[in-house]
């Protein structure tokens, strides 16, 4: 019986390092007194141990002690026991002739039938160090990358905020009123890119942005830079919005510049009250709808408008065209109205604007 049993165990071993020489990666089989039966050939070479000096020894022993390692006895002398199994245990560890290691520790308890004695654990060791080199000068990149940017933002909105200053003080000089009013026209144009360039900076982590609050913004720095108190005018963003790219929100948003830009400057031409301007961006699935509609003068037939050839024009339709969107423009009676629209809807999105007899 001794010697069944004695030949089974050695029948065990020699499969054990059979499947052992075809492993590539370092890989050791131990006994239940954690002792080396075999080990991959990777094994030595990664890590330097005597071939000769190993099999038949503690694992603790080798390298002269090296593999002692605190961790490493805690997983195998109690995580092991208790769980049969453990996968990615960290292990960081200096060896005398290698330095200092990374490793990810895979370790499994194989079970024979009932009654043998031939049950091993599976130790397979990835030498991880390179990678999380990698990762830690990935991380320091980033980080720096992060001040750069902040750096730069830092500087781009100083720079917008001067321009904008400059711009405005000229205006105020000339005496041209159609130079002073090119000059205010680009005044508003750096104020909206500045609003622009703020919020998307701070979306630019995520990689996308909420559009509700965004709109918001954006037009609260337009009315304040281009609706005077004494312009009883009202500029106001409705609807759910929806989420957008940066890329195509900094489009969006500049093309709602260039719209509101518009709406004050031909549609209220006389000093009516409750004059108001909406803003609007709904979608759906992969569609959406930008709409920007106000309640001045309009055409009185309420045919479709073709918009005028002009800076702001031609701005709008490049935009609309990088987006993938069309343009459409109602004008009428009680206003008008510009939607740019990706895809179709199956019916009406965007604002609906109230008569302006009917706005206080």
């Amino acid at each position: 019986m001794f010697r069944k049993q004695f030949t089974d165990v050695q029948d065990a071993y020699a499969l054990a390092h059979a499947i052992v020489d075809t492993v590539r990666e370092p890989l050791v089989v131990l006994d239940e007194q954690l002792r080396v039966v075999a080990a991959s050939r990777s094994f030595y070479l990664t890590f330097k141990v005597n071939r000769d000096e190993t099999q038949g020894r503690l694992l603790f022993e080798l390298g002269d002690g090296a593999w002692d390692i605190p961790k490493l006895r805690l997983l195998l002398g109690k995580i092991i026991p208790e769980r049969g199994e453990m996968e990615d245990y960290e292990v960081d560890h200096d060896f005398p002739d290698i330095g200092r290691r990374t490793m990810l520790l895979n370790a499994r308890k194989v079970f024979y039938e009932v009654g043998s004695h031939a049950n091993i654990i599976l130790l397979g060791i990835e030498d991880v160090t390179g990678k999380r080199a990698l990762e830690r000068e990935k991380d320091e990149l980033l980080q720096q990358k992060d001040v750069l940017l902040d750096e730069i933002q830092h500087r781009i909105a100083n720079s917008l905020q001067i321009i904008a200053s400059i711009i405005m003080l000229k205006a105020k000089s000339v005496d041209s009123e159609e130079m002073r009013r090119h000059l205010q026209d680009a005044h508003t144009r750096v104020i909206s890119v500045a609003a622009v360039q703020q919020h998307l900076h701070a979306s630019a982590a995520i990689g996308s942005m909420e559009m509700q609050p965004y709109l918001t913004r954006l037009c609260e720095a337009l009315s304040h830079s281009m609706i005077g108190d004494d312009r009883p005018l009202i500029l106001k963003v409705v609807g759910e919005g929806g989420i957008a790219t940066c890329r195509d929100a900094e489009s969006l948003g500049l093309i709602v510049t260039e719209l509101v830009i518009n709406s004050l400057k031909h549609a209220f031409t006389d000093d009516r009250r409750g004059g108001q301007i909406i803003v609007a961006y709904e979608v759906s699935g992969t569609d959406w709808k930008l709409s920007v509609a106000d309640n001045g003068v309009g055409k009185p037939d309420g045919v479709f408008a073709q918009p005028k050839s002009g800076l702001g024009t031609g701005i709008v339709k490049a935009l609309a065209k990088q987006l993938g969107a069309q343009i459409e423009t109602l004008s009428g009676p009680q206003g008008t109205t510009v939607s740019i629209t990706h895809a179709t809807f199956g019916g009406q999105v965007g604002p609906k604007l109230h008569s302006p007899s009917l706005v206080a």
